[in-house]
């Protein structure tokens, strides 16, 4: 049975917009080009679990050409991400898809580790839990499952810093709900993250890299 919404926040992987922290090692067009191959790994493994819709929730604009060829893939729903910081993206997303009746797991797509397997298992847990969470080894996490939203996982949380996955357990702790953690992942955000890639991800990496 279907029953968890995969929602992945992704931004259009173009050059100076995607991967910014990696134009130091790849330059603006290798960090886009790799941000694109990491898209499309996060959205190959979410529709590979086959555990509900997957839904793509876009920036900066879902009328870009780069999105259009997959408003015409049937099992691929397509939204636009709002304005504001990643905490009122994430926040939007999630209300919007919990509407659909289903519980929603939210990730990104810098963390090719997170595969069906793994989303799979997520989702099993999440069934038992209000939420779970995957965090990762730079203190941030790759995946919130949600039955429910509430403005406190998503506000005053400092994206893109080692406190991420701290606050939000102790704000799942404030609103006393029951969650569940997998072991740590590894996200690809910094130079340093691209040796990694390539031993466990080489088709991920172009041959240049």
């Amino acid at each position: 049975m279907k029953t968890t919404r995969i929602i992945i926040i992704a931004k259009e992987p173009r050059p100076g917009f995607a991967k910014t922290r990696l134009i130091p090692a790849l330059g603006p067009l290798g960090a886009s080009a790799l941000a694109d191959r990491l898209l499309r790994h996060t959205l190959a493994q979410a529709l590979a679990a086959d555990i509900g819709p997957v839904e793509l929730c876009v920036a900066p604009e879902m009328e870009a050409e780069y999105w259009q060829p997959w408003r015409r893939q049937d099992p691929i729903e397509l939204t636009q991400q709002v304005e504001g910081n990643l905490g009122v993206r994430m926040m939007s997303a999630a209300e919007r898809g919990l509407q659909h009746g289903h519980p929603v797991m939210l990730i990104g797509t810098d963390c090719p580790a997170l595969n069906a397997h793994q989303l799979r298992a997520m989702s099993t847990t999440l069934a038992r839990h209000d939420a779970c969470l995957c965090p990762v080894s730079d203190g941030g996490y790759a995946l919130l499952g949600l039955h429910r939203a509430h403005a406190d996982l998503f506000t005053d949380i400092p994206w893109s810093t080692s406190e991420v996955a701290r606050l939000t357990r102790v704000r799942l702790a404030q609103l006393n709900w029951k969650w569940a953690e997998s072991p740590a992942l590894w996200d690809v955000d910094e130079p340093g993250d691209l040796m990694k890639l390539k031993t466990f991800y080489p088709e991920i990496v172009a041959e240049r890299f």
